[in-house]
């Protein structure tokens, strides 16, 4: 049964956002993009233990082509996306909502 991929509120507007920002940029781009995010995601979903702990047990998966990362935690019956992050933002930001959820 695969896994279940649960977003948080932040994490998905994160998303949307990245989404919008590449579209405006170039029509196409935005899809692009969501096409790279989901490829992400469906690799973390088949083995996301594949992914290494950058974070206590935090995984970071990049997203191809784009200067993203996929921050998340595997549960036995669920992944849950911190964040879709850009690289070059503070990591201190998808850090303290790891840290949040971990408390």
């Amino acid at each position: 049964m695969p896994l279940r991929l649960i977003f948080r509120r932040d994490a998905r507007t994160e998303f949307r956002q990245a989404v919008r920002y590449y579209e405006q940029a170039r029509v196409g781009l935005g899809e692009q993009f969501r096409s790279a995010v989901q490829t992400t995601l469906d690799r973390i979903i088949q083995m996301p233990e594949r992914f290494t702990p950058v974070h206590a047990d935090v995984r970071r998966a990049l997203v191809p082509h784009f200067p993203y990362a996929v921050f998340f935690r595997a549960y036995a019956d669920r992944i849950r996306v911190i964040s879709v992050f850009h690289t070059s933002r503070d990591p201190a930001v998808w850090q303290q909502r790891a840290d949040e959820e971990a408390n």
